[in-house]
């Protein structure tokens, strides 16, 4: 991994006067790059309802649902290995925003975009380090290894849990129906059989409530645009917040 050239981050050269060694120097370039995961905003908002999620808490919480939940895996995993793909999974959304997953036009160019981001993000670390980290990245994408399967497990069910307990939020705001959510949540039982069956039985909940759209009716639009988060980010009453930088596709 050829990485990025010394002396082109910015945000953190306010430090270099500070460091000696290079390696240390890519090192804290890197931490301070991603502090960057913070203004990510994802359509998923808090269970109180107050304001929307942003991409490095729910990192946080998937990290925290792999140390509580591990059990339910379908195979014996690596817990400290599923830590690091969840930790690192998306911090391309730095970069490529992050792609509303119901959005299939925006969906089009949503593998180069990451894939050129995870070239500069991992690449600002030592070699060794960002190749490491790269391929959790990878391999969650691919989603071929035990620890890959549960880790895009609990990436999907957090969100869902979040929509049953806002009363279905962002399912209602983009006219979702549970044929969709189904769809895109089916990966759940790869990695944890029992975690989706316990999200099947609050989806049967939330459809008798009428949060999710009734099959065969017409999508409701999402634009390209607001999914890659060039529109800034609504707030949880339908109302333009300005502080938000992108939207990510945290929506289950």
């Amino acid at each position: 991994m050829a990485g990025t050239p010394p002396g082109n981050h910015p945000l953190s050269e306010a430090l270099h006067p500070f460091l000696d060694d290079e390696r240390l120097r890519r090192q804290i370039d890197f931490l301070v790059e991603i502090d960057r995961l913070k203004t990510v905003l994802r359509q998923t908002v808090l269970t109180d309802g107050s304001r929307p999620e942003n991409t490095a808490e729910h990192s946080w919480h998937l990290a925290l649902m792999v140390l509580v939940l591990a059990e339910w895996s379908n195979e014996p995993i690596d817990a400290v290995r599923v830590l690091e793909m969840l930790l690192v999974h998306d911090l391309v959304e730095i970069d490529a925003g992050d792609t509303f997953c119901y959005d299939e036009d925006a969906n089009l160019d949503k593998a180069i975009r990451e894939k050129n981001a995870a070239d500069r993000i991992f690449g600002l670390l030592p070699s060794d380090q960002g190749t490491h980290l790269r391929g959790r990245w990878e391999e969650f994408e691919a989603r071929e290894t035990p620890e890959a399967r549960f880790a895009n497990a609990v990436d999907r069910l957090q969100p869902m849990m979040h929509n049953y307990l806002t009363s279905g939020h962002s399912w209602r705001r983009h006219g979702i129906s549970r044929e969709r959510v189904e769809e895109r949540n089916q990966p759940i039982a790869e990695g944890a059989e029992e975690l989706w069956r316990f999200a099947r039985r609050f989806l049967d909940d939330a459809q008798s409530q009428g949060w999710l759209r009734a099959p065969n009716t017409a999508r409701s639009a999402t634009s390209t645009a607001g999914a890659r988060g060039v529109a800034a980010a609504e707030d949880i009453h339908g109302t333009v917040d300005p502080r938000a930088e992108s939207t990510s596709d945290g929506e289950g």
